[in-house]
């Protein structure tokens, strides 16, 4: 799952033959998984052992694998010579759940699309080393995470509050951590103004989930954005169920709501929502499902992918 542009995309690989699916809200998605699901790779490269890998994790990659991969990245603090201009962000991705972190400029916002952001505001740029000490400086002293589990963000998109409450909890961060410029503020970290960009029409959860229409692009609060004090709530329902993982055989199959970060939001024949995390099919051989019928006689038959309530309650079986 990528988000390149203001709209998601799947990508898919067979040996050494690539393609992208541009997903469109409001049309259908449906997949058969097959065999058994492998590692990876790391970094372009395929897995030397071709490991198979557990059906719940989210990354998809053997441990040897994931370590070669994690090796290579900002996160891990080995690039301290990295020439490139990185930027420092705040992010809000529901009530109490606020982060710092940074990411390469030339990315723009699609680390924050990535990682589900509702809300968001640059705070600075500068050096990937000044960017780094900012964001360990504000985690320090504001108290506020450089991560938060994907399992949080799901349990409440559904219920969020209005465009007002949500870009003024990024403007208070905001406030707060200019407030430490000149104390333990790189001096070569540029700070940036404040512009709260608003992600809910770009992840389609302004949509009711009968809607057909493409989601307007996100734009800052002070343009326009969702109209003033609507509250999701009044038009995307919550989704209550979450695909655990995937097993050979089964089928997932609905219609795209809404998508943030990783999760695909599908409305089913329930008429429910069910979330699926795209990173559990990683490593996957998939088939396409295609004609209405198969799926109506995959959903009616014993083969199951399991599902979980997204509050944290029991799982559930059955196909959606």
């Amino acid at each position: 799952m990528r988000w390149p542009r203001e709209v998601p995309e799947l990508g898919w690989s067979r040996g050494g033959d690539r393609r992208v699916s541009v997903l469109a809200y409001g049309v259908g998605l449906g997949f058969r998984a097959v065999g058994e699901r492998h590692c990876v790779g790391a970094r372009g490269n395929v897995c030397p052992l071709g490991a198979v890998v557990p059906g719940r994790s989210t990354g998809g990659r053997c441990a040897e694998c994931a370590r070669l991969d994690r090796a290579h990245s900002v996160a891990a603090d080995t690039m301290a010579d990295d020439p490139r201009t990185y930027r420092v962000y705040l992010a809000w991705f529901g009530p109490g759940m606020v982060k710092v972190g940074i990411t390469g400029e030339e990315r723009g916002a699609a680390r924050l699309r990535e990682q589900g952001a509702v809300a968001f505001s640059w705070l600075g740029r500068g050096p990937l080393m000044a960017a780094r000490r900012t964001e360990e400086v504000l985690r320090a002293v504001l108290g506020v995470p450089d991560r938060i589990p994907y399992a949080k963000k799901r349990a409440v998109r559904g219920q969020l509050p209005g465009p007002e409450e949500r870009a003024g909890a990024v403007a208070e961060l905001y406030a707060r951590a200019a407030a430490l410029e000149g104390r333990g503020w790189p001096e070569s970290l540029e700070r940036m103004p404040l512009e709260v960009v608003d992600q809910v029409g770009v992840f389609g959860l302004d949509r009711a989930p009968d809607a057909d229409a493409d989601p307007a692009p996100g734009r800052s609060v002070r343009e326009g954005g969702t109209a003033p004090g609507r509250s999701v709530r009044e038009s995307a329902p919550a989704p209550v169920r979450a695909v655990q993982e995937l097993v050979d055989g089964g089928v997932v199959a609905g219609r795209l709501v809404a998508a943030a970060g990783p999760d695909l939001h599908l409305a089913v024949a329930d008429g429910g929502v069910v979330v699926l995390d795209t990173r559990l099919i990683t490593g996957w051989d998939l088939t396409s499902v295609t004609r209405a019928a198969e799926v109506t006689e995959a959903t009616g038959s014993d083969v199951r992918v399991p599902l979980i309530d997204i509050g944290g309650g029991g799982v559930q079986g059955g196909l959606f």
